[in-house]
């Protein structure tokens, strides 16, 4: 044995030592796996296709598990496999020496299944560390690791349909070995990044064939990739990642923030909150996406600024908020993250409210949770629809609308107010049922008949001013004209 080893007290003749043998040159090899390499009879490589193999000493037997690919059915099979197949050897009374790419604990899913059953097993591991494919990739791109830099694999952001990714910071994507990989890659990041920020390709980091490609994300699988490409996403040109807004409104609620934002309280922007859900209304309703984006805004702030508030008096946090709406919609999406299978809609929203009963427990009404501060045609339409999900529904819409009829008969026949009061309520909560028979959010309806009359209604008071009348003198006939007119040129 080599002496280096016989005053290393962590070294074992036996069981298995995996070795990293760095990102693709000879001359990334450590010293220590050098050594080993050296005095070994034989090796078994998790791959014999990477640069450094034929670098490596002519004595060794070299035995790769290359075989396996083909043969397995899914990567996390494959490492299950490799991994079994490397336990057995080291088992043998000379152990076995398990070479891998780069870093073994830096995107080898192998060792991790290693590590875990090799302890059940009681089975001695050593790490011998390599230099990972990180290193000559921040070499070739001339990047400080320490600002953030987020790390992660093709595969997992590929499997995603949002990247878990800040945007704020930069970001290696390793292994995508080939275009099909990199398509859906380029299809998660496109859910944040805009389609034609720059992003960078990597080949082959660490050795005579390395290259650096940049280019727009929209053509990131038009480029050809293999095993040693690594995409380097950097940062956006402005602040777009929620970690900064939250930062931006912790700011302003510090001790030296804005002594205005620094007052409120959950009760002073209640307000604020409605007033802004109103805007963002507005903004669909006028479908002004410019207007809408900015109102979602506003919005946002006014759930991070209220969750700051209750965070400073340690009522609740961000991860909180999140981890509970994140937990709920998994939970009462059983047919998205279950086993459960629906047929429509309709079958979707009858299950969420037996899982909202199971939640709260049997005494729990349909109705509870509709918010009474809302306006009266929203409240109508909730209470509706939640009693349809358990069944209590008309089978058609002419069914409904004969009750709108019945209604309007029994408001006609009404004698006191208090009567025609309760009927015309009636009468408007049937038509809100029709409204939803018909497909028709009843709110956004008579809000768009409210902007359609006044808009119309100005220009009658406009054509008026024109011809140098006073409207309020027009008979009711030559005030129909104008509105006709009105109605006429509004397209």
């Amino acid at each position: 044995m080599n002496l280096a080893y016989e005053h290393d007290p962590t070294w074992q003749p036996t069981g298995i030592t995996i070795l990293g043998l760095g990102p693709g040159h000879p001359r990334y090899l450590t010293r220590e796996a050098w050594t080993i390499l050296e005095n070994a009879t034989e090796v078994w490589l998790r791959t014999a296709y990477h640069p450094v193999v034929p670098g490596l000493p002519s004595s060794l037997e070299l035995h790769s598990f290359d075989r396996l690919y083909e043969e397995a059915g899914s990567f996390g099979e494959l490492y299950e496999i490799i991994a079994g197949e490397v336990l057995k050897l080291g088992h043998r009374p000379q152990g076995v020496i398990y070479a891998v790419p780069g870093h073994p604990l830096v995107g080898e899913a192998t060792v991790k299944h290693l590590l875990l059953r090799a302890q059940e097993e009681g089975l001695p591991v050593r790490i011998v560390e390599g230099l990972s494919f990180i290193e000559p990739v921040l070499t070739a791109l001339h990047l400080d690791a320490l600002p953030g830099l987020q790390i992660c694999d093709a595969l997992e952001i590929a499997a995603r349909h949002h990247p878990p990714l800040n945007p704020d910071l930069p970001a290696l994507v390793a292994q995508m070995y080939d275009r099909l990989l990199a398509g859906d890659v380029k299809l998660t990041l496109m859910n944040q990044y805009p389609d034609d920020h720059e992003v960078v390709l990597v080949q082959a980091a660490g050795t005579a064939e390395e290259s650096l490609v940049h280019l727009p994300l929209y053509e990131l699988d038009r480029q050809d990739v293999h095993h040693l490409t690594t995409l380097y996403v950097p940062p956006l040109p402005h602040p777009g990642g929620f970690e900064s807004f939250q930062e931006t409104v912790a700011r302003l609620r510090a001790p030296d923030g804005c002594p205005w934002d620094r007052e409120q309280t959950h009760e002073s922007l209640r307000g604020g909150l409605l007033e802004e859900a109103y805007e963002t209304l507005a903004a669909i309703d006028a479908g002004d996406m410019q207007a809408l984006q900015e109102e979602l805004g506003d919005l946002l702030l006014q759930v991070l600024i209220q969750t700051q508030i209750a965070t400073e008096a340690g009522e609740f946090k961000m991860v909180d908020v999140i981890a509970g709406i994140d937990a709920k919609l998994k939970y009462r999406h059983p047919h998205v993250w279950g086993e459960r299978r629906v047929k429509n809609a309709q079958e979707v929203l009858q299950h969420w409210e037996e899982l909202k009963r199971a939640e709260k427990g049997g005494e729990r009404s349909v109705l509870d949770g509709i918010p009474v501060a809302l306006p009266a045609l929203q409240q109508a339409d909730a209470c509706s629809r939640r009693a349809a999900r358990v069944g209590f529904d008309w089978s058609n819409p002419a069914g409904v609308a004969d009750k709108v009829r019945e209604e309007m008969d029994e408001l006609e026949k009404a004698t006191s107010p208090e009567e025609r009061e309760a009927e015309l309520g009636d009468l408007l909560f049937a038509v809100v049922n029709w409204a939803r028979w018909l497909g028709v959010d009843a709110e956004t309806a008579l809000r768009k008949a409210n902007a359609r009359f006044a808009r119309r209604f100005r220009a009658m008071e406009r054509m008026a001013r024109e011809q140098g009348l006073e409207i309020s003198a027009l008979a009711i006939e030559e005030l129909e004209s104008l509105w006709q007119r009105a109605k006429e040129d509004d397209v």
